[in-house]
C-alpha cells in the first residue's frame, strides 16, 4: 500500500540521483526488524548537487532521517526513536568500533510537515530550546548530537524547496513543487499522482483541475520512452485485447495470419468459403 512515507522516499530517491550520495528507505538498523523511514549516503562517484534544499545544506557521511506526514505529530518520542536508530546504525557499520565513530560522519533530521508544538514545550520544561537556524529550519540538541528539524510547511517556496513543497502539507505548496521540480528520472513523476490522492484523502482541498494535469504529465513523461520500455511487465493478451481483430491483422501477410494452423482447419475454412461463393 503506497503512503505518505514511501512516497516521501522514492522522491528524495529521485532528488539524489546520479548523485554523490545514495538513499536508502526504511533501513533495517537492528537484529530485530526496526526501520528508519530515509538515509542519505555519500558516495565516491556520482554528481555533487549545487544547491540543496533548505535544511540539507551541510550533508555529511551518513545522514538519517525521520520523517511526519500531515496528521502525525513529531514529539519527543519521535526524536528518541531517531536517536534509537542513530546508535543502532552506528553499530551496524562497525559493530567492533561504533563507540569510536566519529560524531561528524552523522547528520540527524526530524523532518515534520507541521510545526512541532509538542516538542518545543518538552524542551522548555528541561530548560531547552528549539532554535531556529532559518525560516523553516531549526535544531535542538540530545547530548552532544546535533538534531536538524525542518518543518515543511514553513519552508519558503523557492526553486531549490521545490521537492519539500510537494510534501508542504498544503495545495499552494503542492502546486509549487509539481511546476517547479525537475525530476531526474523522468518515469517518478508518476508519484504527483499518489501524492495527489493522499491529499485529498488528508482532507487537503486540492484543485480539480490537478488531476487532469498530472494524468497529462504522466502521458507526456511515457512517450518519452521507447515502446518496448512502455509496454515493458504488461501481459501480450492485455496488450491485444486493446486492438479489434481487423486491427490486430491488418497488414499482415496471408501466410503470416494462416501460420500454425493445420492443414484440416484451413481447409474446413476453405470448404466453407467454397460454399458461400456464387
Amino acid at each position: 500500500m503506497i503512503d505518505w512515507h514511501h512516497l516521501f522516499g522514492w522522491t528524495l530517491t529521485d532528488y539524489f540521483r546520479n548523485s554523490n550520495y545514495r538513499v536508502d528507505l526504511e533501513k533495517d538498523v537492528s537484529k530485530k526488524p526496526q526501520r528508519l523511514d530515509v538515509i542519505i549516503i555519500e558516495e565516491s562517484d556520482g554528481q555533487a548537487i549545487q544547491e540543496l534544499p533548505d535544511g540539507l545544506e551541510d550533508l555529511s557521511k551518513h545522514n538519517l532521517l525521520s520523517y511526519k506526514s500531515l496528521q502525525e505529530p513529531m514529539d519527543t518520542l519521535a526524536l528518541l526513536e531517531l536517536f534509537g536508530h542513530y546508535v543502532n546504525y552506528r553499530k551496524l557499520i562497525d559493530p567492533d568500533n561504533w563507540e569510536d565513530l566519529p560524531l561528524e560522519a552523522f547528520r540527524l533530521y526530524a523532518v515534520s510537515t507541521r510545526y512541532p508544538q509538542k516538542i518545543n514545550r518538552e524542551l522548555k520544561k528541561n530548560s531547552q530550546v528549539l532554535k531556529q537556524i532559518k525560516q523553516g529550519v531549526y535544531e535542538t540538541f540530545y547530548g552532544n548530537q546535533p538534531v536538524r528539524v525542518i518543518v515543511l510547511n514553513q519552508i519558503p517556496p523557492t526553486t531549490k524547496n521545490a521537492v519539500w513543497q510537494l510534501f508542504s502539507g498544503n495545495a499552494e505548496g503542492f502546486q509549487f513543487g509539481q511546476e517547479n521540480y525537475q525530476w531526474r528520472y523522468p518515469p517518478a513523476i508518476a508519484t504527483l499522482k499518489s501524492l495527489f490522492q493522499l491529499y485529498q484523502t488528508e482532507g487537503v482541498n486540492m484543485e480539480p483541475s490537478y488531476e487532469a494535469f498530472l494524468q497529462e504529465c504522466v502521458r507526456e513523461t511515457l512517450e518519452i520512452f521507447p515502446l518496448e520500455e512502455r509496454l515493458k511487465g504488461i501481459p501480450p493478451k492485455e496488450v491485444l485485447e486493446q486492438f479489434s481483430v481487423e486491427d490486430r491483422l491488418r497488414g499482415l501477410p496471408v501466410e503470416e495470419r494462416l501460420r500454425g494452423l493445420p492443414p484440416e482447419v484451413l481447409e474446413k475454412q476453405l470448404a466453407k468459403l467454397r460454399q458461400k461463393s456464387p
